[in-house]
C-alpha cells in the first residue's frame, strides 16, 4: 500500500513492474513511510485512509480510525430505518463521518444528522461527506448540546469514547496514535453511554431505535442503562468475530 501511494499506481501495474528501478525520490519517501510504520504509525494516517462499508474515507489524527466492528452500528441502523421512508437519524461524535455517511447514502430519504465536539474531526467529516456526496447536516458540539432545542430523530446511533481511563491497551497498537478523547471517557468506560442513555428521551420520537457501539464486556450494563430509561425490546447484537459490541432499544 506505501509503495501504491509513493507511485501513484495500483497494485496490478506494481506486480507487472516489479523488477522496475525505483527514482531516488521515491525510493526514499517509501523508506521514510516504511520507518513510520515500523514505529507503529498506524497505516490509515500513513495512507490518509481507511475502506469502510464499501466506502474510502479521509482521515487523520484527530479522528478515529474507522474498524470494521463498527460496520454493525450502520446494520442496526439501517435495519431501524426502512427505505423509501422520509426518517430522521442522529449520529452522536462523528469522527470521521463513517457512519453518518454510510446511512446518509443507504438511505437517501433519510434526513441525517451529524454531531461532534472536535472542531477538527469535523473537517475531516465534512471533507468525506463532500467527497462521497452525502448530505449530512453537521453541528459542532458535546453530544446533545450541540443540536437546536427542538430536534427529535426517529433512531440515534453512537460510537462513543468507552475505553475505561486505566486500560492499558490506550497505550498498545493504533490507539497510541488516535484522539484520547475519542477513546476513553477519562472514567470507567461508561460516562459517556450513561450520558447519550439518560438525554436519548428528550431526542427520540415514539417509537424511536437507540443504537450504541459498546466494549465487548460491557453489553450487560449498557442494556440495563436502557432498561432504567424506559427503553424496550432491547437486544445487544455480536460483530464479526463473535463478541458483544452493539446494544440497542426502542422507546
Amino acid at each position: 500500500m506505501l509503495l501504491e501511494m509513493v507511485l501513484g499506481k495500483p497494485r496490478e501495474w506494481l506486480l507487472g513492474h516489479d523488477t522496475d528501478p525505483l527514482a531516488p525520490e521515491a525510493a526514499a519517501r517509501f523508506l521514510t513511510l516504511a520507518a513510520q510504520r515500523r514505529q507503529g504509525v498506524p497505516m490509515a494516517h500513513l495512507v490518509g485512509h481507511r475502506e469502510f462499508m464499501g466506502l474510502r474515507l479521509s482521515v487523520s489524527q484527530d479522528v478515529l480510525i474507522p474498524r470494521p466492528e463498527t460496520e454493525l452500528l450502520v446494520e442496526m441502523a439501517l435495519q431501524s430505518l426502512p427505505e423509501g421512508v422520509e426518517l430522521s437519524l442522529l449520529d452522536l461524535g462523528t469522527g470521521s463521518g463513517a457512519v453518518a455517511i454510510s446511512v446518509a447514502l443507504a438511505r437517501p430519504a433519510v434526513r441525517v444528522v451529524a454531531t461532534d465536539l472536535s472542531e477538527a474531526a469535523l473537517v475531516v467529516a465534512q471533507m468525506n461527506a463532500q467527497q462521497l456526496s452525502a448530505p449530512v447536516q453537521f453541528w459542532r458540539g458535546n453530544w446533545y448540546e450541540a443540536l437546536p432545542p427542538e430536534g427529535r430523530f426517529d433512531v440515534i446511533v453512537s460510537n462513543p469514547p468507552y475505553i475505561a481511563r486505566h486500560d492499558p491497551h490506550l497505550l498498545q497498537g493504533d490507539l497510541r496514535f488516535e484522539p484520547v478523547l475519542a477513546l476513553t471517557d477519562g472514567a470507567d468506560g461508561l460516562a459517556a453511554l450513561s450520558q447519550i442513555v439518560a438525554g436519548a428521551s428528550q431526542r427520540l420520537n415514539a417509537g424511536g431505535w437507540l443504537w450504541l457501539e459498546h466494549g465487548y464486556e460491557q453489553g450487560a450494563d449498557v442494556a440495563q442503562l436502557l432498561l432504567g430509561s424506559g427503553f424496550k425490546a432491547v437486544e445487544t447484537k455480536q460483530d464479526l468475530a463473535g463478541l458483544p459490541r452493539v446494544t440497542g432499544g426502542s422507546l
